[in-house]
């Protein structure tokens, strides 16, 4: 999306934009099983038949916010890909596009982990699709496909314990500290 959509979106896009944030806020909270419509209407102050003409069911609004919570990230990765220089900058501006800032969005609430396991077992082509792009990132800066693929396995290890993002951030830096010395 460019910076002027951006900076100044649409009714419609706005719109979206807050139903998006007000589910997030609503299955972070209850979990996708016990969040309703209802909640949603409610936490976005719609009416339950206006998120119908934005949405048709729960499932489309919780790929919505799943994409929402990802997607924001893909042009940063990309731009930083595009104006490479030190790996360790790339790697990192990478790393705190596609895990670090939507892991910030997320973690921290009573349903977070169960956020992430609901989104990949609904959208296993979203979940998918975003590794490999991390994958190919990752390949692309470190210059051998075995090491990035040591690197993504550590990488997800730090998240093992659902640390807070400042935690993450730590441990992602000393990572990439190591990888590339």
């Amino acid at each position: 999306m460019d910076s002027a959509k951006k900076s100044n979106p649409s009714p419609d896009q706005a719109r979206r934009t807050a139903i998006l944030g007000a589910a997030l806020d609503c299955f972070l909270k209850f979990g996708y099983a016990k969040t309703s419509l209802d909640d949603i209407a409610k936490q976005a102050k719609l009416s339950r038949p206006l998120l119908y003409l934005k949405y048709k069911n729960k499932e489309e609004i919780f790929k919505g916010v799943f994409e929402f919570v990802i997607g924001d990230g893909y042009e940063t990765a990309k731009k930083a890909m595009a104006n490479r220089g030190d790996k360790k900058k790339t790697l990192s501006a990478v790393y705190e596009a596609l895990l670090l800032n939507p892991w910030e969005k997320v973690m921290g609430q009573p349903m977070s982990k169960e956020f992430y396991d609901t989104c990949t077992y609904l959208f296993p082509e979203i979940s998918e699709n975003h590794k490999k792009l991390m994958m190919k990132y990752t390949t692309a800066v470190l210059e051998d496909r075995k090491l990035a693929e040591v690197f993504a396995l550590a990488s997800e290890g730090l998240q093992n314990d659902l640390p807070d993002g400042e935690t993450l951030r730590d441990r992602s830096r000393i990572l990439i500290e190591r990888f590339i010395g």
